[in-house]
Order: structure tokens, then sequence, then C-alpha cells
């Protein structure tokens, strides 16, 4: 019977989410509404819901989760800095005979911006207003163009100080603990989120390299897909105008991941020191009024909202489904499969992967991540490997259609003669070259952990 229940519990979820009822509500709701079933069929203990209280202030107290705010207002304000336009202009005024040379600044931007700010939707959407008229006007194919901003304004789910490794090290801090106490450790030790933003850099920067090889390769070979810039068409664009321009969020970047991977800050102080330097940044770009300030006060109020009624509602659907049994079923599950470990974390991933196409990656880092990283850990799996490695996949989640939201992102500010199967169509090198990284990371974990323990180390 509880297995039953269990499967009734995500298909009704699934449902719901596809009527385009709100995420947190839907989990909440058919949570309770299970639980209620439960109760009454004799199947669930409803002494599980007294803990969500404790789950609640449990939230509300969480010092890592506090650095989610203050990371989205730091994103928000660098992005009405108009830093990023700039930086574009200048860096494809540089590069005028190199092959794919626009879209290679693309990329650069996107990083700078994925590094600074760490928010998919406002990097996509600035890159998208900025660079595809030009892109298009320079003759770039529209596919090429559209894929290459799309996934260079995802580049801020891997790089840090994102967003998502700041709830995956909570997500997976909390797991980690629970695998340790479970094999008798009663000492456990966690992983923390600059555990996980030092894992993810070297990582982060072999993606970028790979998307400037795969550029360079395209505009080389297919020429006519991405035109180069004619030779001296800007030869006054001088490199110091450059550097004046990306000092300021260099030194955002270095404040910010410095003091958190040397120890000389919490994620939550270092992202109070990027909030204000982005702050700062906006002032001297004169782009810092009252009216800016409400803007991105309210638009993070917005997110934050929306980020923790997901968290609250994904901490009720954990609490039902641990109650009718669910974590013995994934543990078995997980365990029954063939190849061990290697074979449940091949199965998990792609799960992940598949339930990209339909949800986004909070969902997924509050719902299947908190069932599914504890039996992994258990197992013997690096944390740090695990989360890079489901950090990477979650990326993918922003690209593979029809939910991808950095698609939906980029369609809002398309032209109308940019059809949304071309979107599609210029996102798949960029998704295989993910699959790539992936692999490779999954070949060599020390891509992911040589980083973290030269710091521990040191």
């Amino acid at each position: 019977m509880a297995v039953w229940m269990c499967l009734g519990l995500f298909l009704a979820i699934a449902a719901a989410l596809s009527l385009g009822f709100p995420v947190a509500f839907t989990l909440a709701g058919v949570a309770l509404a299970f639980a209620g079933i439960g109760v009454l069929s004799g199947t669930f203990d409803p002494v599980f819901l007294e803990a969500f209280p404790n789950r609640i202030y449990g939230i509300m107290t969480n010092e890592t989760l506090i650095a989610v705010p203050v990371f989205i207002f730091m994103g928000v304000m660098l992005e009405r800095s108009k830093l990023a336009d700039r930086l574009l202009h200048s860096l494809a005024l540089l590069l005028p005979g190199l092959p794919g040379g626009l879209g290679i600044a693309v990329v650069l931007v996107g990083a700078m911006m994925a590094a600074s700010t760490g928010i998919v939707g406002a990097t996509v959407v600035t890159m998208g207003m900025i660079s595809l008229p030009t892109m298009l006007q320079r003759g770039y194919h529209p596919a090429v163009a559209t894929g290459t901003i799309a996934s260079a304004g995802t580049l801020g789910q891997i790089i840090p100080p994102s967003i998502v490794l700041v709830m995956l090290a909570d997500v997976l801090a909390n797991a980690y603990q629970r695998a340790q106490l479970g094999m008798g450790v009663f000492s456990p030790k966690t992983v923390s989120v600059g555990d996980l933003f030092a894992g993810a850099m070297v990582p982060g920067l072999l993606l970028v390299f790979a998307y400037f090889v795969y550029l360079v390769a395209l505009g080389f070979f297919r020429p006519s897909l991405m035109p180069p810039m004619k030779e001296g068409a800007h030869s006054h664009v001088k490199l110091l105008s450059l550097l004046k321009l990306a000092a300021g969020p260099l030194l955002l970047i270095v404040a910010v991941l410095g003091s958190i991977l040397g120890g000389l800050a919490t994620p939550t102080e270092a992202a109070a020191v990027g909030a204000v330097g982005a702050t700062l940044l906006a002032a001297l770009q004169r782009q810092l009024s009252m009216t800016t300030l409400k803007q991105v006060v309210y638009r993070t109020a917005m997110m934050t909202a929306m980020v923790f009624m997901i968290l609250l509602g994904a901490s009720l659907f954990s609490l039902v489904f641990r109650g009718f049994g669910g974590d013995e079923l994934i543990t078995d599950f997980l365990n029954s499969l063939p190849g061990g470990a290697i074979g449940a974390m091949v199965v998990v991933m792609l799960v992940m992967f598949l339930l990209g196409f339909v949800l986004d990656f909070i969902e997924i880092t509050f719902i299947v991540v908190p069932i599914v990283a504890p039996v992994l850990l258990a197992m013997g799996i690096d944390p740090v490997w695990l989360g890079v490695m489901m950090a990477l996949n979650l990326q993918t989640s922003f690209l593979t259609p029809p939910f991808g939201f950095s698609l939906f992102y980029l369609r809002g500010v398309c032209p109308e003669h940019v059809a949304t199967s071309t979107i599609y169509r210029g996102v798949v090198p960029f998704i295989a070259i993910q699959f790539v990284l992936l692999g490779l990371l999954a070949l060599w974990p020390g891509l992911a952990t040589w980083l973290p323990q030269k710091l521990l180390g040191g």
C-alpha cells in the first residue's frame, strides 16, 4: 500500500503542475491531501507532521540560506549598473578578425556576469537585449546566436557564486550528516558552501573553455554561420578602456569568492560585501537612484519569496513522503541496481536530467536531492563531487524544452521572425558539450575535488 501511495503522490504532483498550479502550493497541498488519505486508511502516522513547525523554524534560522536573498540583490543591482552592455561592446570590437569573435565575446561577458551575479534570468535577458540584434545584423545564423546567448547565460548555474550551489550545499550538508549518522558516525562532518564553490571552479572554467573551442571551430569551418568582423573596423578601441570596465566586476568577484575560499568570511558575509560592491558599481556608472533601488528591492523580495515558498512546500512533501516509507523504498531501489554506487549514480543523473524537461532547478534541488543524496553518500560518494555533478546536470534544465527557463527568457526578447524551434536547435550543441563535461567529471572526480582539498590542506 505504501508503494502505491508514494507513486500516487508523485503522479498527483506531476498532474497538478502540468495544469499550471504554483509549485510551492502544489507540493504542500497535494502532500497534505495524501497525508489525510493516509491517516484515514491507516497507512500514514500523523506524528510526522508534528516536525513541520521545526522545519519552518530551521529554514528561518538557517544562516546559509540567508545568503540567497543577498546574492539575488547583488545580481539584480549589478544588472542595473549596465556594465554588461559596455563590456560586450568593447570585447566585440577587440576581437575583429577572430572566427566567432562576437560569440566568444558573448560567452566571456556571460561568464563574468555569472561570476558576479549568479542569476541566470538576469544574464540571459541582458545579453539577449544587448547582443542578439548585433549578432543577427552581422550575419550570425539565428540558431547560433540564440544558442550562444542562452548557454552563456546559464553559466551562472555552475560558476560561483551560484545560487544553486548555495542551495545544494545546504541540502547536501543535511544529507551528508544523515548518511554519516546512519553509518554510526556520531561526530558527522559536513559540506559547506565554500567547498562547493571551490569544487565548481575548475569545471566551470572548463565549460567556458569548451564553449570557446566550439565557437572558434564553428567560425573556422562554417564561416557562413558566424562571419568575423572586418579588421580595423574599430581600431580606436583600446584595451585600457576594457580593463577599466572590467575592473569593477573583477574586484567584486575577488572580494566575494576570495573571502569565502580563503576562509575570511561566511557566504552570507561575503554576499553582503558583494551587495554593497554592486551598489557602489551602479552608483559609479550613474545608474543608482531611488527608483532603481526600489525596483531592485522589489525584484529581490519576489524572487526570494518564490525560493523560500518552494522550500517550505518541499519540506512538507518530504515529511509526507518519508511518512509513507518513501525513503526506504528509494534506498532499496538504488541499492538493488547493478553496478553499486556507479549504477545508482548513473540512474540518478539520468532521472534528474529528464526531470529538467518539466521542472526547474529549485524544485529538483528541494524535492529530488534530499531523497537520493543520503543513499548515494552512504555508498561512499564524495559530497563535493556529487554536488558539482548535480549542479552541472541541473544547468541543462535551463536549456531543455519545453520548460527551459533560459529559453523562455530569451524568447521574450527575441525578434518575432526568430522561431522558437530555432532557439531549441541552437542550444543542442551546448547541451552536448555539457554532457561531455559531465562525462569527464565522472571519469576524473579530481576535477571537482582537487581545489577544495588543496584549500583545506593549505
